[in-house]
């Protein structure tokens, strides 16, 4: 293990050791208290590593600047997200390097829980390698505390040995997982970049400027409850109304029926009694007409429901999540120029690819900041199964620090 590999690892394992999963049933933003926690480590760092400007706002979101030596450079931005991924495992996250030989891997000996090649067979590109797991009752963080260990040791890179390069801007933002809270709240004039990136990828070379359109409907159903006893004629179940709207939504534009740039309609929750339900719906496409008529569609599936149902009352709300990062390219292509000769020059080969999902920077970019992502170099993000090679995640630094270095060539 290198000096360089070594070092990114004791960070990583410093950082998910702080408990930090978002959760979705909170409004306040951050939505729980290990984010904040984790913001204030990040702040005595940055003290340490020289930064200006360290601030931490009332949602939890970190921002520090690094002034450069080369005034005309572009100010390059990085953002990362303080949160873990609840999707009902513990946590706890218990890292552990692991050295893959082809063989099935113990994660918890005492649990028994084991990853198979069979099961998970994109870990055989890493035979022979050492690789970051959980001990399998948890996610394992890489998504996104392998970016926050980059960006961190990027700065410790330049407080140690400092290279020539611009104006660097960082954001540790909350609860990206449950809707890109932070993100949409990063105070701009705080991070005033020419533009910026995330990395929040996965495997080695995929870069994404590409993503979702993403609304989420909530549609409200008051029934009339009565009892059984004298219910005909009078009892309106709105869960059975729920049913019938649902069933008017195109039963193959689901995410089990599609793929690529595919769109859907995803039905994510039922709730309610006798008196009232709601339906939550995501929509999501990466055609931005498309995707304004799903929302159309779903509004006139309403109707025709509510039109059926006279003595039910429907109400329907719309709120957009995020956009696609795509639409805020414009001419300045600079963003998408420096990192693609930065993965030539690292000898990595780029899938592009639309994202199937959603970044911070999908905020950013629907405010105007062109936001990239690229690869991290994990795996099975959310999931107990989760794993980060080393070798990927040290090549994802080296690109970082590569494009950065680069950035002095844009003046």
């Amino acid at each position: 293990m290198t000096e360089l590999t070594a070092a990114l690892t004791e960070r990583f394992c410093r950082y998910v050791a702080v408990t930090s999963q978002s959760d979705a049933a909170q409004t306040t933003v951050p939505s729980t208290p290990g984010q904040l926690e984790l913001a204030r480590l990040l702040a005595d760092e940055l003290q340490t590593l020289g930064l200006s400007d360290i601030h931490i706002d009332e949602h939890g979101i970190l921002t520090a600047w690094r002034e450069g030596s080369v005034p005309s450079a572009p100010k390059i931005g990085f953002v990362t997200h303080l949160d873990t991924v609840d999707v009902g495992l513990s946590p706890n996250i218990k890292p552990q390097v692991l050295r893959f030989d082809g063989s099935p891997l113990c994660l918890d000996w005492e649990k028994d829980l084991w990853l198979s090649p069979d099961e998970r067979p994109e870990i055989m590109d890493y035979l022979g390698q050492d690789i970051l797991f959980s001990d399998g009752t948890s996610v394992l963080g890489a998504d996104n505390k392998a970016g926050v260990a980059i960006i961190m040791q990027l700065l410790q890179q330049l407080h140690d040995d400092p290279f020539r390069c611009g104006d660097i801007y960082v954001a540790f933002v909350p609860d990206e997982e449950i809707g890109l809270r932070g993100a949409k709240r990063l105070d701009l004039k705080r991070f005033p970049v020419d533009f910026a990136y995330t990395i929040d990828g996965a495997e080695v070379g995929e870069l994404v400027y590409e993503t979702f359109n993403a609304a989420l409907v909530t549609v409200t159903i008051q029934g009339v409850p009565a009892h059984p006893i004298s219910a005909k004629g009078v009892l309106v179940n709105p869960l059975l109304v729920a049913h019938d709207l649902i069933g008017r939504l195109p039963r193959l534009e689901t995410p089990e029926h599609t793929e690529g740039r595919e769109g859907y309609f995803y039905v994510t929750g039922i709730q309610g009694g006798p008196a009232q339900a709601k339906v939550l719906i995501n929509i999501r496409d990466f055609d931005r007409s498309a995707y304004e008529a799903r929302k159309t569609l779903v509004e006139q599936y309403v109707q025709v429901t509510q039109a059926e149902h006279p003595r039910a009352r429907l109400t329907c709300q719309i709120e957009d999540v995020y956009g696609n990062i795509l639409d805020a390219v414009g001419e300045d292509r600079r963003a998408l120029t420096l990192l693609e000769q930065a993965f030539g020059i690292q000898g990595v080969q780029p899938h592009v690819k639309p994202m199937r999902g959603g970044t911070d920077g999908s905020a950013l970019s629907a405010r105007g900041l062109f936001t990239p992502n690229y690869f991290t170099g994990g795996h099975n993000f959310h999931s107990s199964f989760e794993f980060l090679p080393l070798n990927s995640f040290t090549k994802s630094y080296q690109v970082t620090e590569t494009l950065v270095r680069l950035g002095t060539q844009q003046v």
